[in-house]
């Protein structure tokens, strides 16, 4: 879902009032995977509840684990774990890999690619490599206060507060 807003206070509010995140501590981990493009209407309607059944099986140490898994934007996978019951462990993360890297062979899409940036433009994500990235600053497309997505942050309480910020308060300004 690509939110029609251009306001990073409106986009935060929508990620607040994610319902399935109310019950989850902002403590909660979470892995960001970007997608090098976005997802069709169709793909979106096929991996939803694929990502719903992979968070409602995903366990560590054969204990279940309190997560969610879903789509963002069109274009951003999302893992979710409370860890106050049950940690997160190796092998339990190192399953969530295979899942999403099946993902990527049945989808032709590529969520590993840390240098992809990707941006706000018209309402829309956009993806750019690093090297592109860094002209279209130089060119003036992407300044300062464009709005980027910060993959790095690892807890709920941090993708809700930062995950989305201006360029020139984001690690990727250094890119520029």
């Amino acid at each position: 879902m690509i939110y029609e807003t251009k306001t990073i206070s409106e986009l935060k509010e929508q990620l607040n009032t994610t319902p399935q995140w109310e019950k989850m501590s902002p403590e909660t981990r979470v892995w960001i995977y970007a997608s090098n493009r976005p997802f069709t209407t169709q793909e979106a309607m096929q991996v939803t509840p694929h990502l719903e059944a992979f968070a409602n099986q995903w366990a560590s140490h054969n204990v279940q684990l309190q997560a969610w898994a879903g789509m963002l934007f069109n274009q951003f996978i999302v893992l979710a774990v409370d860890e106050s019951r049950q940690d997160a462990s190796g092998c339990s993360i190192d399953s969530s890999v295979r899942y999403l890297r099946s993902l990527e062979s049945a989808l032709g899409i590529d969520l590993f690619d840390r240098w992809n940036f990707h941006f706000i433009e018209d309402d829309a994500v956009i993806t750019l490599p690093k090297d592109e990235f860094a002209d279209a600053y130089r060119n003036g497309r992407i300044q300062d206060d464009t709005l980027v997505f910060d993959h790095l942050v690892n807890t709920l309480g941090k993708l809700k507060a930062s995950w989305i910020k201006p360029l020139g308060q984001s690690w990727h300004r250094r890119f520029v």
